[in-house]
């Protein structure tokens, strides 16, 4: 199942991507930040319905000059608490700025979503490519596409959907930036089931792919993903 994730990937197409039942328990779309339409925005959603992020190479975000959102709140004197989280061995998240592309409007509409995604998969790839980059000349702030810093050496750190989609990424030889978005159920207001996210993808001609599956292809995987602490 994995080399159709990654097919549908270079291709420009969604897949699903689950993480782990010991771990946040959720699948998420994912996509490649530079294949993104207005019309995989709205599908997003209206039928995943959780937040649309795009995921960021770590080296990439070095370059381009990204950082994590506890980093900026902590240079600006906020007093932000550590506060642990259940379902990451790292305690930390994956966030990073906020951001709407200088030509969109509000930058809320699936054409400016769309927009700025693809922006910010170009600044990706011409950094990596060793170029030069003026990303926050083009970037208004706070906007409406999160974004997310994945770790140094992937999943040998953290196993989110972060770094399970970044390493998709890399397997598939396409340019690191990813768009995830969660799917939710409508019924019980938790993160949709996984039996119900396969169903969805085979319905929707879409490949399912778990993160264990993932993992076992990535050389130095950390062992053991973190289970949620006890209450």
């Amino acid at each position: 199942m994995i080399e159709d994730a990654l097919a549908a990937l270079r291709d420009g197409r969604f897949i699903l991507l689950y993480d782990f039942d010991n771990r946040e328990g959720e699948t998420d779309f994912a996509i490649r930040a530079d294949a993104v339409t207005p019309a995989h925005i709205r599908q997003m959603r209206k039928d995943g319905g959780g937040l649309i992020c795009c995921a960021v190479a770590h080296e990439a975000a070095e370059r381009i000059g990204l950082p994590f959102a506890h980093s900026v709140l902590e240079t600006a004197g906020v007093g932000v608490r550590d506060h642990v989280i259940p379902y990451d061995r790292l305690n930390r998240s994956s966030f990073s700025l906020w951001v709407n592309h200088a030509s969109t409007f509000t930058g809320i509409t699936d054409n400016d979503r769309a927009t700025t995604i693809n922006e910010i998969a170009d600044h990706v790839r011409r950094a990596l490519a060793g170029e030069r980059t003026q990303f926050f000349d083009e970037f208004r702030l706070p906007g409406h596409v999160a974004l997310l810093r994945g770790s140094d050496g992937l999943l040998a750190r953290r196993c989110g959907q972060t770094e399970l989609s970044l390493a998709l990424a890399g397997m598939g030889g396409i340019t690191p930036a990813i768009v995830v978005c969660e799917m939710l159920d409508d019924e019980t207001g938790q993160a949709l089931r996984k039996e119900d996210a396969r169903a969805y993808g085979e319905a929707h001609g879409i490949p399912f792919l778990e993160g264990r599956e993932v993992a076992a292809r990535w050389p130095g995987t950390v062992t053991g993903v973190a289970a949620p602490a006890a209450r």
